[in-house]
């Protein structure tokens, strides 16, 4: 049972949200004439993605896209970054799901994988806007939407790939093969540059310019008619779903499902156990010298 607090009210096993003034996680504005800005709202903890900050996300998205005074929607990270990966650091307790997803083996990587993939279904486009770290969980939230645009010197990657296997296995699809494959097999980042080059962003701008350069196409986008917009936003994810990316995305959450009976799996959440998140965390990443190495966090 979801626990009672202002913004959610108990709805079996996940949470059912009442009105944007029951916001706690994120932060709404209008910034430019068409254009809803979501901002994740959980600085202090890089933004990890709890159940209640995804439910709500969603949640605000869908309304966005019911809301006919908004014709583009921006998602952005409070803080230090866009969003640092799922919480694993007890963020959840007390919090069901936000929405229901089929129970059994593989519920956890089929419930966000079916999350972040419904942003292709809405009708108006939604735009990921990238600084600092968008790693893991954070990065499958990107993914999901129709246009990323990220700082120059920005981090997207999965490094729970150094103990478990994706929920999302998009990399060969955006960044190739090849280089898909090197990520996968040693959890390294990409800069927002190296994205941009590969298609996994759209695009990629100095820091400072960042923000107003992604509203600037915000606002673009928001002075065409929406009815033809959302035909065309369709129209790439069409072909996209008959080549079999969202085919291919889905068969890999039975893959992460069996990452979850391996030993070594097993063996970190053990490590968890005895030493705690943080300790496994840097145990983790301190052999790359990357990531999490010298100060802990609580993210994947």
């Amino acid at each position: 049972m979801a626990k009672e607090k202002s913004g959610y009210q108990a709805a079996g096993s996940g949470v059912q949200y009442y009105g944007e003034d029951g916001y706690e996680v994120i932060l709404l504005d209008e910034p430019a004439e068409g254009v809803r800005r979501i901002t994740l709202n959980r600085p202090e903890k890089r933004n990890a993605l709890n159940h209640a900050l995804r439910g709500e996300l969603l949640h605000a998205l869908q309304q966005g896209d019911r809301d006919e005074s908004v014709r583009v929607q921006i998602v952005r990270g409070a803080g230090s970054c866009f969003s640092a990966g799922y919480d694993l650091g007890g963020g959840n307790e007390g919090y069901g799901y936000p929405f229901h997803t089929a129970g059994g083996d593989g519920q956890w990587p089929r419930h966000v994988t079916e999350g972040w993939m419904g942003i292709w279904d809405l009708a108006k486009p939604v735009i990921a806007q990238v600084h600092g770290y968008c790693l893991a969980g954070g990065s499958e939230l990107a993914t999901g939407c129709d246009l990323v645009y990220m700082a120059d010197e920005a981090r997207m990657g999965y490094p729970a790939v150094r103990f478990g296997t994706p929920d999302m296995q998009f990399h060969p699809w955006l960044v190739g093969m090849r280089k898909g494959m090197e990520m996968l097999l040693t959890g390294d980042s990409l800069s927002g540059v190296e994205c941009a080059a590969r298609g996994w962003a759209t695009d990629s701008f100095p820091l400072p310019e960042l923000e107003q350069r992604v509203l600037a196409i915000a606002s673009r986008i928001a002075l065409l008619p929406p009815d033809i917009v959302q035909l065309n936003k369709r129209a790439v994810h069409r072909q996209m779903d008959v080549m079999g990316l969202r085919q291919g995305i889905r068969a890999g959450t039975e893959l992460c499902t069996l990452g979850t009976h391996q030993p070594a799996f097993k063996q970190f959440m053990g490590d968890i156990e005895a030493g705690g998140l943080t300790t496994a965390l840097q145990d983790r990443d301190q052999k790359f010298g990357d990531y999490r190495t010298g100060h802990g966090r609580d993210e994947a």
